[in-house]
């Protein structure tokens, strides 16, 4: 892809300016045009096709880049658009959409084409039976399901386009969903992405990005939407390391720098609590660091993965055109050149400044960063994206891992020609945990039968959340087991404490972090409880052969107090630990003290070097 020269003095920190924004869009809307079918009105890549088949996947390859040339602007780029509306709406085209039909793709796709339908300003120049095609095509999404997630928005979306056009559309199904958003609203910001437990980048280039879209179509009322996305926006700038890059957890990861999405519509909205350079720093950062790292290929496409093609980072529905969810990314393009976010010099963003410790409540989330290596750490103590009981229980290695980050990715396991596991490499490691499936290691506690069986975190029931620390239980009914979990943060590092509750004979595994050869240092040293170390190895989306330091001990019965060290990055760290079956008292180099009690009576203490004490329990 070819850009501008860097401008380090508008943009010391990425060296992009909105020239760079527009050369990118630019090149990622001429690289699919060979792809296009004839009228333009599926856009076929190439690439395994999703489960909604090629057919489908030629929509969302038109719908996606549609909303990336909305945002650009060009006519001449909007011309091949309208093509592809005449073609794609002419039930006498072999390249017509299939009719919207119950939870399914088109109505995710039809939201893309009316948005961008309502920022281009193109339908008024479609002749007016194309404009009648289009309006009943985006009409059949009536009546029609939609998934209780963040799908139900995509029908508000296509009802107040509707109703902007004087089409026949269905005023009581927008005021529906949006009273099913409300009830997934969690505070501090965040919704929930329908029932259960389901915090991801959708919160912000979803639920945050339709809600106040919808009052810029319909002019209603955006002070409750815009006061969210603030408050929002206060814990998001904290999600992106040194280098741009995004914490690395949740679903759809390979529509990358999509997660620049909120930070734009902060500044479209005025709800953001960030000043214009760090908005354009934070999202600057995180387009450079995809377009630096392959994530476009020789063929000027995006690929299914997160730097380079990587498979495992994909859901069943993702297909070719996916990744051009990414066109949201590039939101911002919509404010004028003259607006201070690309006007202004680019500012620090949090990781920039200073060592960060942010407790998010309403996901169950404690985010710490480091301002020498830039790394951003997710602990994770609140979403495991379960469906709701009596459904069975996984493990989602993009939900249920105990820590997420920007320098790191979980192991996935599945079938399949990419499955990435490989043997441990243990030191005196038990029969029954060599003979166990138990899957991937990294970030994970796993107590293992005599059998080989092995658990799951399964559904996460929370303890708290707060200053520097985190908890929460977790059982699997497949084994008479009970883990509770405590994260204690201390610059770098992660103090993880487990009280685990198991019959005898069992064993207990506990994994840090998978980091390849050339990635930070990756650490998980042994406090309190454990017997044995070793490492296991497989591929992860950051590259092949990534390590994963692990501990190990035998079960005596009952319940056990185990406790680790866990880095990512530079640095060791010795400290006192007085341990109990409950609870511990830990001694810091620099005098600071944290006790923490689990169980029954759940308790947090710090008492920082100066005397002053930060504590916890339940109310």
């Amino acid at each position: 892809m070819k850009l501008p020269p860097d401008d380090p003095t508008t943009s010391s920190f990425t060296g992009y300016t909105r020239e760079h924004w527009l050369a990118a869009a630019d090149a990622l809307l001429e690289a699919v045009v060979p792809y296009a079918a004839p009228g333009f009105a599926q856009i076929r890549l190439p690439g395994p096709a999703s489960a909604s088949g090629p057919v489908l996947d030629g929509l969302e390859g038109f719908a996606r880049t549609f909303l990336l040339a909305a945002f650009r602007g060009r006519d001449d780029l909007l011309e091949r658009y309208a093509r592809g509306l005449d073609t794609g709406t002419d039930p006498n085209s072999p390249y017509a959409w299939p009719a919207i039909t119950d939870n399914s793709q088109q109505i995710v796709e039809a939201a893309s084409v009316a948005l961008a339908l309502h920022e281009s300003g193109l339908y008024t120049h479609l002749s007016p039976a194309v404009q009648e095609r289009v309006a009943g095509w985006l009409g059949g999404i009536s009546g029609k399901r939609a998934w209780p997630c963040n799908w139900v928005l995509f029908k508000v979306i296509v009802q107040q386009f509707l109703a902007n056009v004087g089409a026949p559309h269905r005023p009581d199904e927008i005021e529906e969903a949006l009273a099913q958003v409300e009830g997934w609203y969690v505070g501090d910001g965040w919704y929930n992405d329908g029932d259960g437990q389901n915090y991801d980048y959708y919160c912000g280039w979803a639920m945050h990005l339709y809600t106040l879209w919808y009052t810029r179509m319909s002019g209603a009322p955006a002070d409750v939407y815009r006061e969210r996305l603030r408050a929002f926006l206060a814990g998001y700038q904290h999600f992106f390391g040194s280098d741009g890059a995004p914490v690395h957890q949740g679903r759809s990861l390979t529509y990358r720098f999509a997660a620049a999405t909120p930070l734009w519509l902060g500044e479209i909205f005025d709800a953001t609590p960030l000043s214009p350079g760090t908005t354009r720093r934070l999202a600057s950062g995180t387009l450079r660091h995809f377009l630096d790292r392959g994530a476009v290929g020789p063929d000027g496409l995006l690929s299914l993965g997160w730097h380079g093609p990587y498979l495992p980072v994909t859901q069943p529905y993702s297909g070719p055109g996916s990744p051009y969810w990414a066109s949201k990314g590039f939101l911002g393009l919509l404010l004028p050149a003259d607006h201070p976010v690309w006007t202004a010099a680019e500012e620090p963003a949090p990781v920039d400044t200073a060592d960060q410790v942010v407790a998010l409540p309403a996901p169950g989330w404690l985010l710490h960063s480091t301002r020498r290596d830039g790394i951003v750490r997710l602990l994770n103590h609140g979403s495991d994206r379960l469906p709701q009981p009596p459904a069975p229980i996984h493990d989602d290695p993009h939900y249920a891992r105990l820590a997420y980050a920007t320098h790191a990715a979980p192991v996935v396991d599945g079938p399949g020609p990419w499955t990435p596991r490989r043997a441990p490499e243990p030191t005196g490691t038990t029969a029954a945990a060599e003979a166990a499936d138990v899957g991937a290691i990294d970030n994970r506690v796993t107590v293992i039968a005599p059998d080989g069986t092995a658990s799951r975190r399964g559904r996460i029931q929370r303890i708290a959340v707060t200053d520097r620390f985190a908890a929460s239980r977790a059982t699997d009914d497949a084994l008479p087991a009970t883990v509770e979990s405590a994260s204690i943060v201390y610059g770098p590092h992660e103090i993880r404490v487990h009280r685990v509750t198991a019959p005898a004979g069992h064993t207990v595994r506990e994994g840090g972090y998978a980091v390849p050869g050339d990635g930070p240092a990756t650490a998980i040293t042994p406090l309190h409880g454990w017997l044995r170390t070793g490492v296991s190895t497989a591929d992860t989306a950051f590259g092949p052969d990534a390590r994963t330091p692990y501990l190990e001990t035998d079960h005596p019965g009952g319940t056990m107090l185990l406790a680790g060290v866990v880095t990512l990055g530079h640095g060791t760290l010795t400290c006192d630990l007085r341990a109990d079956a409950d609870g511990c008292a830990i001694t810091f180099p620099d005098g600071e003290r944290v006790e923490i009690r689990l169980g029954d009576h759940p308790r947090y203490t710090r008492q920082a070097p100066d005397g002053t004490t930060v504590t916890w329990e339940p109310a």
